[in-house]
């Protein structure tokens, strides 16, 4: 038997599964050297959220952030996880997109694309399979383990075999949510194993508890390869230690040879690393729930589904869309709990515990997926369901991304109308996956978080009004994180803010040239406005904003566009009347409660 090897995730997956992407590229370039000298099969560095991060609240490039990591690792091969037809983003692109998007990807420094689809259907996994062979890079099939009447250790290794006939290199069993038991990952590695003669790799999570266990247990019924982290970066809902899993290895007929002295010092780099980010840490991450069994989600889903009922002010209500979720699966052909589908699955389970009956409020997402617009669901929909979703409508039986027209040129000129002159693909491949935060950055307009510390200015003057004499107008200095800005009151109750100083020059990646000006005072909305002001209901980005001041509008009229939990939200008038005034533009990234705009 071979030696086992081991993939480390400290960079991605499990960077993503205790901190929030926020680990910043200079603090893993520091860190690569070291693991480069372990010997690991692979270091995954990139894709799901640690892409969008970089852009939406690091203000980092994150091109760039491959290819400097690529310059210090050399003996490494560097792995990335792709959501097949969907890339790093939460819906399918056009051919021509994804073809790029890898093809740019294996320049930067790529050498494993581990591949998967949300729904296992293949269809959406082809073009970028086939692309990334085209790029002479190492594809590993993922199929994505889930607990359901349908799935089956059949059903799985009939998904391996047909990735195997698509030219995958490796299998790998992709558990996201730590539910898999030992005896079933030996059971489900064996017959991988002996149906597609492919090294399988086997990829666990440690919510439940089970992840070591079942990681051993994969090793010994054949997995060549197993996910590790770190061990500060480790357990929780990351992957098992990669210390433990080496030192349980060690001695028997699939031991790793990697140096435990080696690692322990890396441990200590670690350590010091993680408490950097301490800010970042969701208690809640690190802890075993073993609970995750009955609900089956992973830990970053409920993370979120806490924070979108926190801000509906409806954390009491967890339990229920937690008993939810797996009635509403069943309903849904019992799709997998990934990305994209678990952002569909946990919200359309907020809106119908929220609603005064379920399936009174279908999110447009829902819609898509039951037209089959993600692709083909694993299971059977249930009628009565798919028929308040789609009406007389009948799903697709096309692989979707053939009702997709391409897209490359189209966004080229987008690009350009909105002021941007750069050539590189790689901006414009950004700017399609994240319109919204890569034009940010690409205008040196910095990320979300520093957004968030100007709305903090503003809502500390909000007790500086009442301070104001006679109604007059009046400045003050607020500080929040360190960042000082100026702050005008005026005598109509706005707020006007803009940093005391021009900030320093955009990073890397940002245009040539670019610095970021001061930004021009914006006036905030009133904290009330009447019973038609209508208010953000959680927070969110702004991606359309559909009437202007003067507009008429009717009960119930969807008026805006909000993206939350990366879902779409239309928010609807609470009366008939004129638009008074619009606080909000498309881009602007808002909180629960603020007022968006009023109606008369």
């Amino acid at each position: 038997m071979p030696r086992t090897r081991v993939t480390e995730t400290v960079f991605r997956d499990a960077n993503q599964s205790l901190i929030k992407s926020r680990m910043r590229t200079e603090d893993m370039v520091a860190l690569a050297p070291d693991l480069d000298r372990v010997g690991y099969h692979s270091l995954e560095v990139w894709g799901g959220a640690t892409f969008e991060a970089c852009l939406r609240y690091l203000n980092e490039d994150p091109w760039q952030r491959i290819r400097e990591i690529k310059k210090v690792v050399k003996d490494t091969p560097l792995q990335m996880l792709l959501r097949g037809q969907n890339l790093v983003g939460y819906k399918n692109y056009p051919d021509d997109v994804v073809r790029l998007f890898v093809e740019r990807a294996a320049r930067a420094g790529v050498d494993i694309f581990r591949i998967y689809d949300g729904l296992n259907d293949l269809r959406n996994m082809m073009v970028p399979i086939k692309a990334a062979k085209v790029a002479g890079r190492h594809v590993q099939g993922a199929i994505c383990y889930t607990v359901s009447p349908i799935h089956t250790v059949r059903s799985f290794t009939s998904m391996a075999r047909e990735l195997a006939d698509l030219g995958c290199d490796s299998i790998c069993i992709k558990d996201m949510a730590g539910l898999i038991a030992p005896g079933d990952a030996s059971k489900l590695v064996a017959a991988v194993r002996k149906a597609t003669d492919l090294p399988v790799a086997f990829h666990t999570h440690c919510t439940s508890g089970m992840g070591p266990m079942a990681a051993l247990a994969a090793v010994e019924a054949g997995a060549e390869i197993i996910d590790t982290a770190i061990s500060p970066f480790a357990w929780g809902a990351s992957q098992p230690p990669t210390e433990s899993m080496v030192a349980a290895l060690a001695g028997t007929r699939r031991e790793t040879g990697l140096d435990l002295a080696l690692l322990s010092q890396i441990k200590e780099k670690a350590e010091a690393l993680l408490e950097t980010y301490r800010s970042q840490l969701d208690p809640s991450a690190q802890m075993t729930d073993t609970n995750v069994s009955a609900y089956q989600i992973p830990e970053w889903m409920l993370a979120r589904l806490r924070a979108d009922l926190n801000a509906r002010g409806a954390n009491k209500q967890l339990d229920a869309v937690l008993e939810e979720i797996p009635r509403l699966r069943a309903e849904m052909g019992y799709p997998p709990l990934v990305t994209p589908a678990s952002q569909v699955v946990g919200a359309q389970a907020v809106a119908n515990v929220l609603s005064e009956e379920r399936w009174t409020d279908i999110l447009p997402e829902t819609r898509d997926y039951f037209l089959g617009l993600f692709g083909e669901p694993p299971g059977k929909l249930d009628p009565d369901v798919r028929k308040l979703a789609l009406g007389s409508e009948e799903p697709i039986t096309v692989r979707p991304a053939d009702l997709l027209d391409p897209l490359l040129d189209r966004a080229k000129k987008d690009l350009k109308k909105a002021g941007i002159g750069s050539d590189a693909p790689e901006d414009l491949l950004s700017f399609i996956l994240f319109p919204v935060a890569a034009l940010r950055f690409l205008r040196g307009e910095g990320g979300e978080e520093k957004i968030d510390k100007r709305r903090a200015a503003r809502g500390a003057t909000e007790a500086a009004r009442t301070d104001s004499p006679g109604g007059a107008a009046a400045e003050y200095s607020v500080e929040v994180d360190g960042e000082v800005f100026k702050v005008r009151v005026t005598s109509a109750g706005g707020v006007a803010v803009a940093p005391a100083a021009a900030p320093a020059a955009v990073g890397s990646g940002a245009t040539a040239g670019a610095t970021s000006a001061p930004a021009a005072p914006a006036v905030v909305a009133p904290s009330a406005a009447g019973d038609g002001a209508l208010k953000a209901p959680m927070q969110g980005l702004i991606l359309k904003v559909l009437v202007a001041t003067g507009d008429s509008v009717k009960l119930g009229q969807a008026v805006a566009v909000m993206e939350a939990m990366k879902m779409q939200n239309d928010i609807t008038a609470t009366k008939s009347g004129t638009v008074k005034d619009v606080y909000v533009t498309e881009g602007a990234v808002v909180t629960p409660g603020q007022v968006l705009m009023v109606v008369e």
